[in-house]
């Protein structure tokens, strides 16, 4: 059965830092991209990155201030998440594949921006 645990979300004022992890198991985790997605409050499923092999992708929105990567060995996907902006508040969820395929996801972890 294929698992994916979200957590290190919280609440964090903005300008602040969280690292998100991403626990996989159920499948052979190196074989796959894994990206993060996130949803804000009445809205839609946004891309947020994705790491395929050695190379990453992230959204504009991000780019320069997250960082996704991963520990094949340890079966793990993380976002590291830097001067957070308001904005970015919203659930976040690792989703294995990459973008615009349809793959699972875990139940997500809440990130919080604010002062």
């Amino acid at each position: 059965e294929v698992q994916l645990v979200e957590s290190g979300g919280g609440l964090v004022q903005p300008g602040g830092s969280l690292r998100l992890s991403c626990a996989a198991s159920g499948f052979t985790f190196s074989a796959y991209a894994m990206t993060w997605v996130r949803q804000a409050p009445g809205k839609g499923l946004e891309w947020v990155s994705t790491i395929a092999g050695g190379s990453t992708t992230s959204a504009d929105s991000v780019k320069g201030r997250f960082t996704i990567s991963r520990d094949n060995a340890k079966n793990m996907l993380y976002l590291q998440m830097n001067s957070l902006k308001p904005e970015d508040t919203a659930v976040y969820y690792c989703k294995r594949g990459p973008a615009g395929v349809l793959g699972p996801r875990g139940q997500g972890t809440q990130v919080t921006v604010s002062s």
